[in-house]
């Protein structure tokens, strides 16, 4: 009983925070309605939510095992929620911007302890595999119903509305009810390698894991798969706005397939990978995830501006485009998952650092690269050349299999 409170916990806190992570595409398109801002201007809320993850988790991801899973959590619920009360008082791009900020500091907090405890909670690599795909597959359906929830508080009718900005209110209310949960929770205290060790030491022991070549391979496979994810998911919504014609309202909704489709994915890849090995199967999806983007893409040229009153009026591009998600949603969990179970337990939050710093990269660089290219060529041309990180990942998967094989030889032979 014990550990499903506390799966019950971590599993809130996720799926509160993928609402207001992946709200970024939402509100990066109303911030263009409301504030009158250019897409790359917007696209500078990726970098603010991005780069505040990265800096906070490279500075302080081997601290929190010392302060404490559960409190690290707490602080960072209590302190997004505090950020969600104030910005709809201010009414300005900026004040979003520092919510952003203040989100992906919170969420540095939480993903380190967050994958952590799933290494707690799991006894051997299929365990561990299991639950991470289960937990992000509840942050997808976070991601999911918070198209819905910002899209209920959009008026459509005058786009420059800030009405979308109260959203936030009943948020910042869910959140607190999130670190309720937590407070209660049995989560264990954090194994420490060494009590005499000083915080600096555990952070120089977090960047020597970066000198080993399946690491660095590691990070390389999951920057660029984020870069992927976040520059689809947070311009997907200004891409059927503009470019398939659809109103703001819908254009949102119709992006929550993209997340429902990823959590579809990562949800049954934890069966599926009961039988089958986990290199041809990311190879498959990945060569699954090219087709749906060369097949789909074509069918958005030349659309005619006819009226769109609900998304079963969208056009077929509207609802195949995001199936690309079925077929992204298992790497990231899986490729986390040989990465992590490679490792001592004590390492787990170091590693996570590492985690969560290339992933806020990859997603700022997905994002602003993919608002740039929306801007300089097209929506359709910026999401055709996400062809090119797709052929990336597959080269860095050989290599990726490669050393993880060598280093569970090592492990097996007592070398490490």
């Amino acid at each position: 009983m014990s550990r499903l409170f506390i799966i019950a916990a971590i599993a809130a806190t996720y799926f509160i925070f993928a609402i207001l992570l992946n709200s970024v595409g939402t509100v990066i398109l109303q911030s263009i309605n409301s504030f009158d801002v250019s897409k790359t201007e917007a696209s500078t809320l990726e970098a603010f939510k991005d780069l505040s993850i990265a800096f906070v988790s490279f500075a302080v991801a081997s601290f929190i095992p010392r302060l404490g899973y559960r409190f690290a959590m707490l602080l960072a619920l209590v302190g997004v929620s505090l950020a969600c009360f104030v910005t709809p008082i201010f009414e300005s791009f900026l004040a979003v911007k520092l919510l952003f900020a203040a989100i992906g500091v919170s969420f540095a907090f939480v993903k380190v302890s967050v994958y952590s405890i799933v290494g707690q909670l799991s006894t051997d690599t299929d365990s561990h595999s299991s639950l991470l795909n289960t937990i992000e597959g509840i942050f997808m359906l976070g991601v999911l119903s918070g198209y819905w929830i910002f899209a209920w508080f959009i008026d459509n009718e005058n786009p420059a509305s800030l009405s979308w900005l109260q959203v936030y209110y009943p948020l910042a209310g869910v959140i607190l009810l999130a670190a309720l949960v937590v407070f209660f929770a049995p989560i264990a205290a954090p194994p420490v390698k060494d009590e005499q060790t000083s915080v600096w030491r555990d952070f120089v022991d977090m960047l020597k894991l970066t000198y080993k070549p399946l690491v660095l391979v590691f990070v390389i496979s999951i920057f660029l798969y984020v870069l992927i994810e976040q520059g689809i998911g947070t311009w997907l919504p200004t891409f059927n706005n503009q470019i398939l014609h659809l109103p703001s309202h819908i254009a949102v909704q119709m992006t929550s397939i993209f997340a429902a489709m990823i959590a579809i994915g990562r949800l049954s890849a934890g069966q599926i990978l009961r039988f089958i090995n986990w290199y041809p199967f990311l190879n498959i999806c990945l060569a699954l995830m090219a087709l749906a983007i060369i097949v789909t893409l074509p069918l958005a040229t030349d659309l005619t501006n006819v009226p769109i009153d609900s998304i079963f009026d969208a056009p077929l591009a509207a609802f195949l485009l995001p199936l690309a998600g079925l077929m992204m949603a298992p790497l990231y969990p899986v490729i986390n998952s040989v990465m992590l179970s490679s490792l001592p337990v004590y390492q787990h939050s170091q590693m996570t650092g590492l985690i969560v710093v290339f992933s806020a990269l990859g997603g700022t660089t997905g994002s602003v690269v993919t608002g740039a290219l929306f801007d300089a060529l097209g929506g359709q041309t910026a999401f055709y050349l996400s062809l090119v990180p797709i052929g990336l990942i597959m080269l860095s998967l050989v290599f990726f299999r490669r050393l993880s094989n060598a280093q569970k030889r090592e492990v097996e032979l007592g070398a490490v």
